[in-house]
């Protein structure tokens, strides 16, 4: 089916960091039919309330930014919930679109999905070749299970099911919890909370030479706006910037963007993770798509949007 701007799209997950920017991103591009639901009104980890509410309201398209998601210490610490909460959520909106007769969906992911210490950079084709870092296996494994499933709808039952694997993402209405964040909102709150508090140093978990590819948020909605009008090829197609620093740069960078110079110490009792993970985006890139954000115009936007609620 041809997506246009009148067709009934439904997002799940709209209130996260991804999924409000996908929902403003649409609306800006005046698209007219936009369906969205609290968490409170349809639980997704519910197989026949997901089966219903698809089939009742039959989109033309689904995207599920719905997810469990969180830092190194969250993936850790709570891996049983990460790999049922994401197990059910895809599962029973993928099912649940294809008995509804829903052509075209968009499952995302994360670049986590490949081997730890996975050919740099990454492409599509190294999916399973390698051990999985072990800090999020049990989410990665989850993804990894969407990403097939998709697969294999598309193969079974002629669908156009994409899935759109992120780098590491950064933006407004992101999660700032130290015990639950990524690396990055972790260090704005970290450097910010210094700052505020007069403090002189900084601790950054492990030795700070992991690398990390990092995206502004809004290049991700344009992704899903842009797949939306493709017929694919393939099932999996990775989504990057292609900027990439260790996480000590990045740390370097907010303190100069904040104003503010810390003295910086590594607990190095506390895990690293994947030594590097930089993805291959040149698939994404023969289809047409780009990104377009630079690290400082996409920092200044996230940092006013912190500020709001700090």
């Amino acid at each position: 089916m041809q997506i246009n701007k009148k067709s009934k799209i439904f997002l799940a997950g709209h209130k996260g960091m991804v999924g409000s920017a996908i929902h403003s991103y649409l609306k800006s591009k005046a698209f007219e039919n936009i369906i969205s639901i609290d968490k409170k009104k349809l639980n997704l980890l519910n197989q026949n309330q997901t089966k219903k509410f698809i089939n009742k309201i039959k989109p033309d398209c689904v995207i599920i930014a719905a997810a469990r998601v969180g830092g190194i210490m969250a993936n850790k610490q709570y891996k049983a919930n990460f790999i049922y909460e994401n197990l059910m959520i895809q599962t029973n909106l993928i099912q649940s679109s294809y008995l509804a007769g829903v052509k075209k969906l968009i499952f995302l992911g994360s670049s986590c999905i490949y081997p730890k210490f996975a050919r740099q950079p990454i492409d599509e084709n190294q999916l399973l070749n390698g051990k999985l870092e072990e800090t999020n296996d049990a989410y990665a494994i989850a993804k990894i299970a969407g990403v097939k499933m998709c697969e294999a709808y598309n193969k079974q039952y002629k669908l156009d099911y994409l899935c759109l694997m992120p780098t590491n993402l950064f933006g407004p209405n992101d999660n700032y919890d130290l015990k639950t964040s990524h690396f990055f909102p972790a260090l704005l709150r970290k450097i910010y909370n210094a700052k505020k508090k007069g403090k002189r140093k900084l601790i950054i978990w492990g030795n700070g030479k992991s690398k990390r590819e990092l995206m502004f948020v809004d290049d991700l909605a344009r992704a899903c706006e842009f797949f939306l009008r493709k017929k694919t090829k393939h099932s999996l197609i990775n989504i990057g910037s292609g900027i990439e620093k260790n996480i000590e740069e990045y740390a370097k960078f907010i303190m100069k963007k904040l104003e503010v110079n810390l003295q910086i110490k590594y607990d190095t009792s506390k895990p690293n993770g994947t030594p590097r993970k930089k993805i291959n985006c040149e698939l994404a890139k023969s289809y047409g798509w780009r990104p377009k954000t630079d690290l400082s115009s996409g920092f200044d936007l996230t940092y006013k949007s912190f500020l709001k609620k700090n």
